[in-house]
This record gives structure tokens, C-alpha cells and sequence, in this order.
């Protein structure tokens, strides 16, 4: 931390997936979306933003974090996977792993980009670091299989077209999202993202595979401008089933039953 900044490395490509992420995020922010950490200093492997002052956020905070996350996804991205406008899809990272955006429409479902490019790729890595043996990669490629063909695909959020794709922060797990103190209120704030053209709902799964504050306000201010579809709750492990595998490639243990356990059911 330097001054009033906070300051941090990375590889160049992390580097620019998240100034390019922040940057199309802060998009929606000009109109009612999601707080976005504000971008002050770039080089090609360090970036800095505005310092936030991090505190505790009431229940009536957290639901307008909720209405407003609604706002930023139904900004909407053009196609499954689109990348940050200026982000090459080579450059595109989640944790420093390869984050395999799509740099033109690809995908003419939902199952079929999120099993594609979102599970499949850490199944691999994870098989190749030996973090999943080979009957527990049998296991998950099967429910990948049966997410592709469109067992599981559902519509958007009510504020996102039923067709249509959503802009997503991509990484939305409890530590991405900063209550940040500013004057007399506490704004959810987002850090860190690896934002894509997805479903809404990932991003909300996310949210709850570690925990979030006062999350069920959260999910009723969403709900409240942009209801979900029916069943919304059955899928939740459908949608944190992508951060359990990258989880898996980086670092197996705990997380391999984990997700086995969501493959079985999915499957």
C-alpha cells in the first residue's frame, strides 16, 4: 500500500485481464451497476487502485449491492465468453490460469461454452498435475458431458434478455467484493475480476461458495429488480462448479471431494 493506493503485481496477461475487466465493469457503474475499484496507475505488471477502506455492511447495504450487481450483468456482453473490449483472449487469466475467453461467438448455448471453457480446461490441468486421478476425472468429465448437451441450461435473470448473455465478474467468490466505507455508506465494492459474457447466475453462486454478508439480503435486492428463474436455487452447484475446479487445478486436497460429490449429483 502507498499513500492512498493499493498497489499490486502480477504477470503482464494477469495484469491486463484485470485493467481491462475493471474497465468494462466500471461501464455499468455509470449506469446504476456494481461499484468497480477505480484503476489509477497501470504498468505492464503492476497495477494500483484507489484505496478502499473495508468495514462490515448492514443488511439494507448488502440487498443494494444485490440490485445493483443485477444492473451490471444485464449490461450484457455479446456473445458466450466475450472478452473485455482491447483484452486478446490469449491474455485472458483467472488466478494466472489460462481463463480461455472467446474472441468471437462460438457457442450457441450456454452448456456448452461453460463446459468448454470454464470446466474442462482445469479438469485437464488438474489430471495433468496430478491433483485428479483418473477415475476421479472420468467422474467430472461425465457431468461435464451432461452440462454440454443442455441438461442444466436455464434463462437469464428477468434484467437480461432471456437469450441473452450477461457481463459477469467471472471470479465473484466473498473476497472480491470490498464494503468499502465512503462517507456515511458502505458500497459493495468489485475487485479482481476476470469478467466474460456468462450467466448471471455464476456470479451469484460464487458469491456463496465462501460466503458473503448478509448474502440472502443480497440475493433479495437482486431479485427484487431482476427475479430469476424458476429453480435458480437447484443450481447453484451447477454454477460454483467452475470455482471448485480451479480450486482442484490449484490446489486439489479438500476441494477434489468437493467436487466429485457436485459431479455425482449433477450427473
Amino acid at each position: 500500500m502507498i499513500g492512498e493506493v493499493f498497489r499490486k503485481t502480477g504477470s503482464r496477461a494477469g495484469v491486463a485481464t484485470e485493467v481491462a475487466s475493471l474497465a468494462w465493469l466500471a461501464e455499468a457503474e455509470v449506469e446504476g451497476g456494481a461499484a468497480v475499484a477505480e484503476v489509477v496507475d497501470v504498468g505492464e505488471q503492476h497495477l494500483s487502485t484507489r484505496m478502499l477502506v473495508p468495514t462490515a455492511p448492514s443488511a439494507t447495504q448488502a440487498a443494494e449491492f444485490g440490485r445493483r450487481l443485477a444492473r451490471t450483468h444485464a449490461s450484457g456482453a455479446g456473445w458466450w465468453g466475450e472478452p473485455p473490449p482491447g483484452l486478446d483472449v490469449a491474455d485472458a487469466r483467472l488466478a494466472e490460469l489460462p481463463a480461455h475467453a472467446v474472441a468471437e461467438p462460438r457457442y450457441a448455448t450456454w452448456g456448452e461454452f461453460y463446459a468448454d471453457t470454464r470446466l474442462a480446461p482445469y479438469v485437464r490441468i488438474a489430471a495433468d498435475n496430478g491433483n485428479l486421478a483418473r477415475a476421479q476425472t472420468s467422474t467430472v468429465e461425465r457431468a461435464i458431458e451432461v452440462i454440454a448437451a443442455g441438461t442444466h441450461d436455464a434463462p437469464q435473470p428477468a434484467l437480461v434478455a432471456r437469450d441473452g448473455v450477461a457481463r459477469i465478474h467471472g471470479d465473484l467468490w466473498g473476497g472480491n467484493v470490498v464494503w468499502a466505507a465512503t462517507g456515511d455508506e458502505v458500497v459493495g465494492t468489485l475487485i479482481d475480476p476476470s469478467a466474460h459474457g456468462g450467466h448471471a447466475e455464476t456470479d451469484l453462486a460464487e458469491l456463496a461458495l465462501f460466503g458473503s454478508p448478509h448474502l440472502a439480503e443480497t440475493l433479495a435486492g437482486y431479485r427484487e429488480v431482476s427475479p430469476l428463474a424458476d429453480g435458480w436455487r437447484d443450481r447453484v452447484e451447477l454454477h460454483q462448479f467452475h470455482m471448485l475446479l480451479v480450486h482442484v487445478a490449484l490446489f486439489g486436497g479438500g476441494y477434489v471431494r468437493q467436487a466429485i460429490d457436485v459431479a455425482a449429483r449433477l450427473t
